[in-house]
C-alpha cells in the first residue's frame, strides 16, 4: 500500500455505476419514447445523472473513442457501418463538470486514453474535474480498442497491443506521481505572512522514461481525493496486469458466473503479488437489464428492440473487432468462424468467440447480441434481476455491475426507479451515501 493510502471498509454490498452511452443497443434508439438527442444533449445527460444519484448509484461513466468507427470493407464503398449513432458524442471530460454542478454525491467517471494523450494533460484534466466536483472524478484508463482512432493522430495504423500497454503503465506512473506531487497543506494562502505556498511541500516528478519526460508538478495543489479513483477494463494479459497493478475498479465483459469468479480471483491474487490489498481492488461486469412487469413482457420488449436492429448494421458493428474477416465471404446463418488476432481490443474478440461457441450461434445471431450491446442481458421482472445480481455478488463472482441500460430516458429510468430499490429492500445496496468522496462510495483505497 503506497504512502498516504487508507485501507478500506469493507461490506458484502454491491457497489453500482450507471455506463450511458448514445446509441449502446442498436435499436433502441428508434423507440417511440426514445430521445436519441442525448448524444450531445447536456439537459439530458443531467437528468440521468440526477437520476442515478436519487438512486445512490457510485457514479455516471463515460465511454469514449476519438473517431468514428468504421467496417472492415468501407473502402469497398459500404459506409452504413460507420453511421451507427454510437459515433456522436461528447468528449465526456468536458461533460463532467457540468453533471458536477447540477449533482452532489454521485461519482463522474470517463474514457481518456492513454495511447493519443499526454500523461501531464491527463493528469491535470482529472485533477481539475476532483477539485471541481469536490472529490468526485474518476478517470477510466484504456489504450484504445477503435483502431480508427490513430489516423487522428498522425498514425496510418493502430499503435502494436503489447506497445500501447507498455506505454500505458508508465503513462498512469506519471499521471498518479503528478497527483502526488503536493503534500498535505502545501497551500496555505496566508495574508500575513504573504506566502501563497510552502516550497518545500511540493515534489518536482523529474520523470525520465522510455515513452515520457515530465518535470512536474500540476499548478493546483492537492486534490479532494488526492487521486481521482482508477477505471480499467482490459482482460488481456497486459490488461490484467496493469489493472492489478494500478487499477481502484475493473470493468469486464464476463457473462458467465464461475468464468467472472475466476477473473475476479485472477485479478486480486495479483493484485496481492504487486503487494496490494485485494479488497482495494472492485470488479464490475457489464449488465444490460432490460425490466418488464414480468418476464414474459421483458422477454416481448428485448424482442421488439432486438427487431428495430437493421441486419447490415449488426454485421457492420461487428466488423471491426473480427480482426480483418470479411463476413460477407461466409453463410450468415452459418457458425462463427475463429476470428483472427487482432490488433484492436482484445476481450470483445474473445467475448464474441465465447459467446458464438457457448450458444452455438451463427454469425448473425452473434452480431444481433452484441448490436444489443456487448455486456450480460438480464431480462425480466425487477426482482428476477435482483436474484441474478444477487447470485453473482454472493458467488464472489464480482464486487457490483456496470449497468448499461438500452435507451434514454426509459432504460434508465426502470433500472434506477425499479431494479435499484428491490436491490436497496433487500439490503444489498446502500439507502444513502455514507462518505462526500467517490472513493468512499466505492470502498476502495484513500488518500489523505
Amino acid at each position: 500500500m503506497s504512502s498516504g493510502e487508507e485501507p478500506p471498509m469493507t461490506d458484502k454490498m454491491l457497489r453500482l455505476a450507471l455506463f450511458l452511452f448514445p446509441g449502446q443497443h442498436l435499436g433502441a434508439w428508434r423507440l417511440p419514447e426514445a430521445i436519441p438527442e442525448l448524444d450531445v444533449g447536456v439537459e439530458h445527460y443531467v437528468r440521468a445523472a440526477q437520476l442515478a444519484e436519487a438512486a445512490k448509484m457510485d457514479a455516471i461513466f463515460f465511454e469514449d473513442q476519438a473517431a468514428i468507427p468504421r467496417a472492415n470493407d468501407l473502402l469497398k464503398g459500404d459506409t452504413y457501418g460507420a453511421a451507427h449513432p454510437r459515433a456522436i458524442h461528447f468528449d465526456p471530460t468536458m461533460l463532467l463538470p457540468a453533471l458536477a454542478m447540477k449533482t452532489k454525491h454521485l461519482g463522474l467517471a470517463a474514457t481518456s486514453t492513454a495511447t493519443y494523450n499526454e500523461p501531464y494533460n491527463v493528469a491535470r484534466k482529472f485533477a481539475s474535474i476532483d477539485f471541481i466536483s469536490n472529490g468526485r472524478a474518476g478517470w477510466n484508463l484504456v489504450t484504445s480498442f477503435n483502431e480508427n482512432e490513430a489516423q487522428n493522430f498522425g498514425l496510418d495504423t493502430h499503435v502494436q497491443h503489447a506497445l500501447r500497454y507498455e506505454r500505458a503503465s508508465e503513462f498512469i506512473d506519471v499521471v498518479t506521481g503528478l497527483w502526488d506531487s503536493w503534500e498535505p497543506g502545501a497551500v496555505t494562502r496566508d495574508k500575513e505572512s504573504g506566502v501563497y505556498f510552502d516550497v518545500n511541500k511540493v515534489r518536482f516528478l523529474q520523470h525520465e522514461g522510455k515513452f515520457f519526460k515530465v518535470r512536474g508538478p500540476l499548478p493546483m495543489g492537492r486534490s479532494p481525493q488526492v487521486r481521482p479513483v482508477i477505471f480499467q477494463a482490459g482482460s488481456s494479459e497486459p490488461g490484467r496486469e496493469l489493472a492489478a497493478r494500478t487499477a481502484d475498479v475493473v470493468f469486464t465483459l464476463q457473462t458467465d458466473l464461475a468464468e467472472s469468479r475466476a477473473f475476479r480471483d485472477d485479478i486480486r491474487a495479483r493484485a496481492v503479488r504487486f503487494g496490494r490489498d485485494p479488497d482495494t481492488i472492485k470488479v464490475l461486469p457489464g449488465i444490460t437489464p432490460i425490466v418488464g412487469r414480468t418476464d414474459e413482457d421483458a422477454q416481448g420488449h428485448r424482442e421488439r428492440m432486438r427487431d428495430l436492429i437493421p441486419e447490415e448494421l449488426a454485421i457492420s458493428h461487428l466488423a471491426p473487432h473480427s480482426g480483418g474477416l470479411n463476413f460477407r465471404d461466409f453463410d450468415l446463418n452459418g457458425p462463427m468462424p475463429d476470428l483472427p488476432e487482432t490488433n484492436a481490443g482484445k476481450s470483445h474478440r474473445e467475448a464474441i468467440m465465447a459467446l458464438a461457441r457457448r450458444g452455438n450461434l451463427s454469425i448473425l445471431q452473434t452480431a444481433r447480441f452484441f448490436a444489443e450491446g456487448s455486456y450480460m442481458k438480464l431480462v425480466g421482472s425487477p426482482s428476477t434481476i435482483a436474484d441474478s445480481m444477487q447470485e453473482w455478488l454472493e458467488g464472489d463472482a464480482c464486487d457490483g455491475f456496470l449497468a448499461v441500460p438500452t435507451h434514454f430516458p426509459g432504460g434508465v429510468e426502470d433500472f434506477t426507479g425499479l431494479v435499484v430499490p428491490e436491490l436497496q429492500r433487500r439490503g444489498i445496496f446502500r439507502k444513502e451515501y455514507s462518505g462526500p468522496h467517490l472513493r468512499d462510495h466505492l470502498g476502495v483505497a484513500r488518500y489523505a
